[in-house]
């Protein structure tokens, strides 16, 4: 059996040279070399050119974002720190309000209840000097009528208000 690209109609070998196929192959191949090498070659060359620094430029821009990345991370722990650093102040700040609202509080409270009781005590005085008054003024009206019964006669107005003066001294000085 016989290969037909292989099989020549002249019954040669397979192994016989042929000069002119090999000298045209020859040629053509060198022409495609120098065709190739002249225009798709440079073609290659700067599409992997291209290609290289694009990598490269990425490798730079991821690097560089990265950088600022952790950039950013201290900056927003740094901003966290201090916004912790804030609101401690913040909470004790309105704390040691709070106490001093409390604190204010309580003494305007004892000061008020201070103040009532004093004026409180000072009304129960006051009441209690009215009621002894009045019931000097009654007890010396009672004297005074019994004593006019006695002595059948009546005692001016004046001579009654002189009488409690004197009855009004001599209790004071008894006391």
């Amino acid at each position: 059996m016989m290969i037909p690209f292989i099989a020549s109609d002249a019954g040669g070998s397979p192994t016989d040279v042929q000069l002119l196929t090999l000298g045209t192959t020859i040629v053509v191949f060198a022409i495609f070399f120098v065709l190739t090498a002249k225009f798709v070659w440079p073609h290659i060359l700067k599409g992997l050119d291209d290609r290289d620094q694009k990598l490269r430029d990425d490798l730079e821009s991821a690097e560089e974002a990265r950088q600022q990345a952790n950039a950013a991370l201290l900056e927003y722990e740094e901003e966290l720190k201090k916004a912790r650093t804030e609101a401690g102040e913040m909470i004790a700040t309105a704390r040691q309000d709070a106490k001093a609202a409390a604190e204010e509080l309580r003494s305007n409270n004892t000061r008020e209840l201070a103040e009532m009781k004093n004026a409180a005590t000072a009304d129960i005085n006051a009441a209690k000097k009215a009621a002894i008054g009045e019931l000097h003024n009654e007890a010396s009206t009672l004297a005074v009528a019994i004593a006019s019964r006695i002595l059948d006669r009546e005692i001016s107005s004046e001579d009654q208000q002189t009488l409690l003066s004197e009855s009004l001294a001599e209790l004071g000085q008894a006391k």
